[in-house]
């Protein structure tokens, strides 16, 4: 067979199946078998593929009919242009969440100016795969960067990506923590995606979103338990103005700019992602007022 053949036949398998995106999944699956990236495969589809090459080819394609998520597959998935390693143990990184960290770096510059010279001291919370933490120190380098999880599988994918990653991997201090309950001192910014899918929700999910994490999906009867918990713990551990970022589902927005207010939070606003859903909420603690941005 031709590499062009394997390719549609994986695509009508998975379609046939009712995955969201069978040829992109069929084409990384090929390009991970082969080692080869996409360009290859559009330009060459006459080539011929080995038998051993089709026989793991059949095998991934059959693990992604069952249901396992390709990232999960493959083992990585990118983020911010960084190739995180993922697996059960961690949520799968999302372009969604792209827009915590262009929110964290675009607050982050407009209070610490680079000229100014201090040292923002950043938390995430929730890590998982630790793609919030590491995109924002590989991005913003001189940051006093932590980041926790209650999970400790989840941990130990987080501090192996940011020795992957990062030039200076030590620079991320690692908790395993009850959200800040095991965390030490104080913060300028915190930012989080925490699980916010209410447990009812769940059972509907795709298949392959049902693979992930329980622990880092389920948010409570409303989906925001964990939520509630983390406004009232940063509002207690945030310095004088600093701010508080966290992802949810656009329908959940309005409860959460309730709960950042009855938390002691001002300034608080919402942000889009690229499909125009708000995506990203946040606010600053209460002092002496002053804008976010």
């Amino acid at each position: 067979m031709t590499l062009g053949e394997v390719r549609l036949e994986g695509a009508n398998r998975l379609r046939n199946l009712g995955v969201d995106t069978p040829e992109l999944d069929a084409t990384l699956l090929l390009m991970e078998v082969l080692r080869k990236n996409k360009t290859f495969l559009l330009t060459h589809p006459l080539d011929s593929i080995d038998e051993s090459s089709l026989d793991r080819y059949i095998q991934l394609l059959r693990r992604r009919e069952a249901g396992e998520c390709v990232a999960y597959i493959v083992g990585r998935k990118e983020f911010r242009n960084l190739d995180f390693t993922v697996n059960p143990a961690v949520l799968v990184p999302r372009p969604d969440t792209e827009l915590l960290v262009e929110t964290a770096i675009q607050w982050l510059d407009s209070q610490f100016p680079a000229r100014q010279g201090k040292v923002p001291r950043l938390l995430d919370v929730c890590t998982g795969s630790g793609c919030v933490i590491v995109a924002l120190k590989n991005e913003r380098p001189h940051l006093d960067a932590h980041a926790c999880d209650i999970s400790q599988d989840a941990l130990e994918v987080a501090q192996l990506n940011a020795q992957r990653l990062l030039s200076t991997p030590q620079e991320i201090q690692f908790y395993r923590s009850d959200l800040l309950a095991s965390v030490p001192g104080t913060f300028d910014l915190i930012v989080s995606n925490p699980p916010y899918v209410p447990s009812q929700v769940i059972p509907t999910l795709a298949k392959e979103v049902r693979g992930e994490p329980l622990l880092a999906l389920d948010g409570g009867i409303d989906g925001l338990d964990l939520i509630r918990r983390l406004m009232v713990e940063a509002a207690d551990r945030l310095v004088p103005k600093g701010a508080l970022f966290l992802e949810s589902d656009s329908s959940q927005v309005n409860a959460i700019k309730v709960l950042l207010k009855e938390a002691g939070f001002v300034n608080i606003q919402s942000f889009q992602d690229l499909s125009g859903q708000e995506r990203i909420t946040g606010g600053q603690i209460k002092s002496r007022h002053q804008k976010v941005f």
